[in-house]
């Protein structure tokens, strides 16, 4: 039953509007959509605004559910309309009627599945409330197969994915075709993506193509998509190798035959393309995650809502039209993607272009470059379907490389994977690019060594970063300057070698305030003449009141924001621009802040002006802070005079063993046999690191990650890697403070407690 708070919610509202002599749709149908979202938020539904079935048929508000699948429709009308009449008017012209409401306040129908099935009084609650049960109640039998068949796949995926890989090792061992075929396409890789590439990530490549190349054939109805796409080609052949024996891979996915059927039928129930791309990201994104948790959380595999999508690219359209006096379709503007997941940002910028240009822009003023193999394969399928559509014609599109973006430095030789892909990355290298857009991924790498999921490192790019960034940065902790996100900026900055031009980027927004970025911020401010950053906010860390699921566009943990950045050599003014809409708006508000505004020059900005420490949020703060005397600056700290200008000259971050949880007890027998133990384990590593067949493995991917038996460090892996081994020395035992006042655990605590928290000393157990 619908809740009788949002009922009485809606009823009063009808009220105030009828006291008021409100009677227009737009503002009348508010009170009903309120209703609606409340209702529908409980099942875990999601309401979108006038997101359409077609472009013909288009409702005021859809239902979808977390895999984007349609659950209903609803279509208001203004209490003057003739409802009847407007509802043949909108059969007439293919809305969908397997679950949708026409209402005009007073009376509502039901349509399902094509009869209508309901036609009540809405004046009357039992009957309002009865239109909602049936309308939230109802249950297509097709979209409940296909989430019956997801929580089937999921379970049987890591079985599957563990036989393919053991098939693969086992082919590795006794099959000379496949090993030649697997070992070049090995090379390729290592040289295309990532020279520390470990040959059990190409495995997993190798059964993420064979888990989903159906997929693309059938769901895209491209039946040629395998010998088309000139990196599925490639892996093709390795597949062909490893199956030459005895393997089928027919028979040994037969088993999900059940799966694939349900995404298929699914799929096929959803008429609007852009709808069926939504559908299969989440898809893809769910299937990723569940697969590959740390390459889904090294490369950030998390894709972008349509209506971020939808204001970058008409911010730049416009920027182009107002600064530059051009327009997307301009010749000459060349549009960049740098990490394009599954082309979301090509698709709407394809879907914006005037037709007379499309064929040109297609064919060599579009690029963009994709790390991952599925989202790669999603991407050049929605490109070049994109294309079909606006053209009516199949034409490969030659501007998707399979590429690591900051890999693509200055002077570096493209011998990267097949010819055809190594053309592209060269013509791609050789365009003067004009506009850089999308969605970089940021994550500044693994909480500690035992996630063995480091970022990878880029000379080139580390390098600018370190001279530009981190050299004129006053903070004492920089790694957060290493994000990958700020790479991606500092490579796109550089990257427009000194042209006019846009980037547009939606990022983690940690650099807009906070101390290690005040570096960061000096050279944008540098580097562009107008700057402008549209704060999404949503950081739970910062704000624990905030719920990433509920808060945040991207439903993660850190805040988000979109930014243009302008060069224009011609301006003769500097802008700094900032926008923050509220904290605790929920993410629909947002993405409908985003629709409603349309584009950067739809948003009220408030101009910044930074002060000399690089600030850029600097309300509040009062002038005369910088003359206070610091507690210690480096400068002090490094000074032989004892006449320093700071409070204390010396300053240190204390004890750090990175393994606290072994390193310290109350007690100080405990203490002995935990540290034994701990000694013990490593040194087993030394041993069985002795004794490694394979000379050429990194400790990374050698070394056990079980907790409950030591920790790791990077230095404690340099020890392993030179052989050292550790030894117990009952002299280094000190009494420490390991908090304030801790020493009152001598007395207060158990024989054996931990100067932590109970649920932390919980997390090992033997």
């Amino acid at each position: 039953m619908a809740t009788t708070r949002a009922v009485d919610t809606y009823d009063a509202q009808l009220d105030q509007y009828r006291k008021l002599g409100v009677v227009n749709e737009l503002s009348v149908r508010e009170a009903f959509k309120t209703l609606l979202d409340e209702r529908g938020r409980d099942l875990g539904w999601t309401l979108l605004v006038e997101k359409g079935h077609s472009r013909r048929a288009r409702p005021d508000a859809t239902f979808v559910d977390d895999y984007k699948l349609p659950r209903g429709h609803w279509e208001a009308k203004d209490t003057r309309d003739d409802l009847e009449t407007e509802i043949r008017a909108k059969i007439g012209r293919g809305y969908p009627l397997k679950n949708t409401i026409f209402e005009d306040t007073r009376r509502g129908v039901l349509y399902q599945d094509g009869r209508r099935v309901l036609d009540v009084d809405l004046t009357q609650r039992p009957a309002l409330t009865g239109l909602l049960d049936a309308f939230f109640g109802y249950s297509e039998s097709q979209v409940e197969e296909f989430h019956a068949a997801v929580g089937v796949f999921q379970d049987q995926i890591p079985e599957l994915a563990e036989a393919m890989e053991k098939l693969i090792a086992e082919e590795r061992g006794r099959n000379p075709r496949f090993v030649l075929a697997f070992d070049r396409f090995y090379d390729l890789c290592k040289t295309a993506l990532n020279p520390n590439l470990s040959a059990r990530a190409i495995e997993e490549m190798l059964v993420q193509h064979l888990l989903t190349e159906r997929l693309f054939r059938t769901v895209f109805d491209n039946p040629d998509f395998t010998r088309r796409n000139v990196i599925a080609a490639e892996i093709e052949a390795v597949i062909d190798a490893l199956t030459s024996r005895s393997f089928s891979r027919q028979a040994y996915l037969k088993r999900l035959d059940h799966f694939y059927l349900a995404i298929e039928n699914t799929a096929r129930t959803i008429g609007d393309y852009s709808e069926k791309q939504a559908f299969l990201n989440t898809v893809y994104e769910r299937f990723f995650q569940g697969f590959s948790r740390k390459q889904a959380d090294t490369h950030g595999v998390v894709y972008t809502p349509q209506p971020i999508v939808d204001f970058m690219v008409a911010s730049v359209d416009e920027v182009l039209k107002r600064e530059f006096g051009q327009s997307l379709s301009s010749e000459g503007v060349v549009i960049l993607d740098p990490a394009t997941g599954t082309g979301n940002f090509i698709v709407n910028i394809l879907n914006r272009l005037q037709r007379r240009d499309i064929r040109r822009k297609y064919a060599g003023e579009l690029f963009c470059n994709e790390i991952m193999l599925l989202p790669y394969y999603v991407a050049s399928l929605n490109i070049e379907h994109a294309f079909y559509e606006a053209t009516g014609e199949y034409a490969p599109f030659e501007g998707v490389c399979f590429v690591d973006t900051l890999d693509l430095t200055e002077g570096k030789q493209y011998g990267l994977f097949t010819p055809r892909n190594t053309e592209r990355v060269t013509r791609e290298a050789d365009a003067e690019i004009t506009v850089i857009i999308g969605n970089p991924p940021y994550n500044v790498g693994q909480q500690n060594e035992m996630d063995n999921n480091k970022n990878r490192k880029y000379k080139e790019v580390d390098d600018r970063v370190k001279q530009t960034y981190a050299k004129d940065s006053r903070a004492t902790l920089k790694t957060q300057l290493y994000d990958a996100y700020v790479k991606f900026f500092r490579w796109a900055t550089d990257r427009l070698k000194g042209r006019d031009g846009i980037v547009c980027y939606v990022s983690n927004n940690s650099f807009v305030d906070q101390v290690a970025f005040d570096g960061m911020r000096k050279h944008l401010q540098q580097d562009f003449t107008a700057l402008y950053h549209l704060d999404l906010h949503g950081n739970v860390r910062k704000n624990p009141k905030l719920s990433g699921t509920t808060h945040n566009v991207f439903g993660i943990q850190v805040g988000v924001g979109l930014t243009v950045a302008v060069r224009r050599a011609a301006s003769t003014e500097r802008r700094l621009r900032y926008h923050r809409v509220p904290e605790m708006w929920r993410k629909e508000q947002k993405l409908d802040f985003l629709s409603q505004a349309g584009h950067l020059y739809g948003v009220t900005w408030q101009d910044l002006q930074p002060d000399a420490k690089q600030t850029w949020l600097t309300e509040g703060m009062q002038d005369d802070f910088a003359t206070f005397l610091p507690m210690g600056t480096k400068e002090t700290k490094a000074a032989r005079s004892e006449d320093v200008e700071a409070i204390f000259k010396l300053y240190s971050g204390g004890v750090k063993t990175n393994r606290d949880l072994w390193a310290y007890d109350y007690d100080r027998l405990n203490l002995i046999k935990e540290i034994q133990h701990f000694i013990n384990n490593y040194n087993s590593e030394v041993d069985r690191w002795k004794r490694r067949p394979d000379k050429n493995i990194s400790a990374d991917n050698f070394v056990n990650y079980d907790e409950t038996g030591f920790k790791w460090s990077e230095g404690l892996k340099q020890d392993l890697q030179r052989g050292v081994y550790a030894q117990f020395d009952p002299r280094k035992i000190r009494q420490a403070m390991f908090r304030p006042y801790c020493t009152e655990g001598w007395t207060k605590h158990k024989i054996g407690a931990r100067p932590w928290r109970a649920n932390e000393t919980q997390r090992r157990s033997r």
